[in-house]
């Protein structure tokens, strides 16, 4: 027997930043206690709405499986003396089965006799079960901070003011952060603002419907971007919407109804960025672009009701945002009258990190770094050092103070009205990319220039002064700003050496760090450890990128080359016994006293085998040495490749610690020549397989 199983918890409004996260949690929850409760079901569906959170289990079972449990006891000798009557051993293991020892029997396990309890278990009623379920996935809930509400000492996210719960048709009486379960759901606040009953679960979401209410968090999203499309088409524009923002809105509203409104033509002389971010940040609306992709001077708005006079409720939203807009533009204009130079006098007196100094300070090492990486890779060093100079300028901006999201954007329109280079002015923008995992990265030389030198300069400074990352704590995000760094040197093909860069970094720091040589060492052992992370989500084996950090190296551009040019060679049929045998020949030296000779004395070869494998690296050697210059390893390694075949005969045929000391010897060296040609890319010996 089976049926459909409702729980509602209807609150006070739910933040709808985090509406997504509980009700998928909740799912996941109740989910986990069902299972390890043993009842099945066949699959359940997770509403959420502002006031609401809810599941409906489709065809949850009555009751959990009864099955037959067998349990075996001490062997018979054990558990009756001679005279036939139960031992202590034999009452323990009753009692310990909950039966007597007469309900106990003996049987033969296939190698002597022994007391048996079978027992059925399982058949626990669902709406026994259901209670503690709901509560303890509620208890998970992620929930920062819980409310307690009038006199009762129970916590959640938001006030509870109702609960149902229903198996079927039957109501499951319980009670559920203070309220006790009932049949009743609740409408809309202002369109149905009653009691909704429920006669059985299967009836949640068209009750629901009829009463105002969109329980599903997914139809509602839906209808949200339908209607925000048809409000933009109808005044030829198109709507921008950000999945945050629509996220939020879907959370804010149970019955969606877009509408637009237009703000005055003149506030378009404002940054459009500070107009969006005022829009939809303070007012939750979604603007809209023309064919162009330049702002029109309208938004969309979603109300909660269906108003008998929408117009009336157009003309209060272009009230409220308004002033928003009037307050961008007074900061806008109130800016520019003071040049970013100017303005960059007053990070003097605000900290960057009490031992690094001001952010003023910053400034200064950027500009200098940026200007010296700018010298190594034929850069700008005059625009490279006026960005580094004017990075953080717009921070002390009244834009800025008011729209953080306007940091490093408000800089670019600041620096143009300055009459500030294009690109320099560009720069201010583009410091700031990647700002996260996949974001794109600057487009102009300076902007690439200044965003790695920032980054740099961060990650010494606090690794300078003993405050590295350790296990979750990285308040800086130094390992996003690593991560950052890497993507910048590779994918911009910035071909230097990251120890160099760092050094530069820690000189620009003078008395800030105390230990400059061990500092270089720990950040470039930590952000090169950030390639593994890197390249464990390009789906690289691990073992990849360890046969190339194997090599030592510190030059990002140079090594990605290489775990690009060692995972294609990963990949071919030649690789696995290449790979083996590196590691037999790297076991083979590793247990010398002494280096064996660098060159092969051809005389001394005997076998067929040892000529053929000397002869094959030689030719190698005269094919990839140009390859390896011009640093295609990948081309190498496909070259070496074909290694394979002399490699494994000479293992077959040849004995290598020979008897004779000058055969050896020489067999040593031939060894030591083909293990050199793959350790100009890699150890590919890691790529072998570690036995045990």
């Amino acid at each position: 027997m089976s049926a459909d199983f409702l729980f509602e918890l209807g609150t006070e409004e739910l933040p709808p930043v985090a509406l997504k996260s509980l009700i998928a949690a909740f799912e996941t929850g109740v989910a986990e206690g069902l299972e390890k409760a043993g009842l099945s079901h066949q699959g359940i569906r997770s509403y959420a709405a502002p006031r609401r959170l809810a599941l409906l289990i489709d065809q949850l079972a009555e009751a959990t499986a009864v099955q037959e449990v067998t349990v075996w006891g001490p062997p018979a000798q054990i558990a009756f003396d001679k005279e036939g009557k139960p031992t202590k051993a034999a009452e323990a293991f009753a009692s310990k089965n909950g039966l007597s020892v007469e309900q106990l029997t003996t049987e033969n396990d296939g190698k002597a006799d022994k007391l048996v309890a079978r027992q059925k278990a399982g058949g626990e009623q669902a709406v026994a079960l259901l209670p503690a379920i709901i509560d303890e996935a509620l208890a998970k809930l992620p929930i920062p901070k819980r409310m307690r509400w009038g006199a009762s000492r129970t916590e959640f996210v938001r006030p509870v003011h109702w609960a149902v719960m229903l198996y079927g048709e039957a109501l499951v009486e319980t009670e559920i952060l203070g309220v006790k379960t009932g049949r009743e759901s609740r409408g809309h606040r202002f369109h149905h603002n009653q009691a909704i009953p429920l006669s059985r679960a299967g009836d949640y979401v068209e009750a629901l419907r009829t009463a105002y209410v969109l329980v599903d968090r997914a139809e509602r999203r839906s209808l949200i971007i339908e209607q925000v499309n048809r409000e933009a088409s109808a005044i030829h524009g198109t709507a921008v919407i950000d999945e945050d923002l629509l996220d939020e809105v879907t959370a804010l509203v149970e019955w969606p109804v877009a509408l637009t409104g237009t703000f005055e033509e003149r506030f378009l002389n404002v940054p459009a960025e500070a107009l969006i971010s005022s829009m939809a940040e303070h007012q939750k609306y979604f603007h809209v672009v023309d064919d162009q992709g330049k702002l029109k001077p309208n938004f969309i708005t979603l109300c909660n009701i269906e108003s008998t006079d929408p117009a009336q409720v157009i003309d209060g939203n272009e009230r409220v945002i308004r002033p928003r807009l009037s307050d961008a533009a007074f900061f806008f204009d109130t800016d520019k009258k003071t040049p970013l130079a100017n303005q960059r006098e007053r990070l003097k007196s605000i900290v960057f990190q009490a031992q690094l100094g001001s952010i003023f300070d910053k400034t200064e090492r950027v500009a200098s770094l940026a200007a010296a990486i700018a010298g190594k890779t034929g850069g700008d060093t005059a625009k490279a050092k006026r960005a580094g100079e004017l990075s953080k300028a717009d921070l002390v901006t009244e834009m800025v103070l008011e729209f953080d999201k306007m940091q490093g954007i408000a800089a670019y329109y600041y620096a143009i009205n300055d009459g500030e280079d294009e690109e320099v002015a560009r720069a201010l923008t583009e410091q700031y990319l990647p700002k996260f995992a996949g974001d794109k990265l600057p487009q102009t030389p300076t902007g690439t220039l200044l965003a790695l030198a920032d980054r740099l300069d961060t990650i010494v400074g606090i690794f300078g002064i003993g405050q590295k990352p350790t296990g979750s704590k990285d308040p800086f995000a130094l390992r996003r700003a690593s991560l950052g760094a890497l993507r910048l040197m590779v994918e911009q093909d910035i071909n230097l050496d990251l120890r160099e860069l760092l050094e530069l970094a820690a000189a620009s720091h003078c008395d800030n760090i105390k230990d400059p040589a061990t500092t270089i060492d720990d950040v470039l052992a930590y952000m090169l450890e950030r390639f593994r992370a890197w390249y464990e989500e390009d789906q690289i084996a691990t073992e990849v990128y360890l046969a190339v950090a194997a090599k030592n190296l510190s030059h990002p551009l140079d090594i990605n080359a290489r775990v690009l040019a060692v995972d294609a060679f990963a990949r071919m049929s030649e690789a696995s016994a290449l790979a083996a045998a590196n590691k037999r020949v790297s076991n083979i030296l590793g247990k010398l006293d002494t280096a064996p000779a660098q060159s092969v004395d051809t005389a001394l070869l005997q076998e067929g085998a040892e000529k053929a494998l000397a002869e094959a690296v030689a030719e190698k050697t005269s094919r990839v040495t140009p390859l390896f210059a011009e640093r295609r390893y990948a081309d190498a390694l496909a070259e070496l490749a074909s290694l394979r075949e002399p490699v494994d005969t000479f293992f077959d045929d040849v004995m290598v610690m020979a008897d004779d000391e000058a055969l050896k010897n020489n067999r040593l060296a031939l060894l030591a020549q083909l293990r050199g040609l793959f350790l100009q890319v890699a150890d590919i010996s890691l790529l072998a397989p570690t036995k045990g």
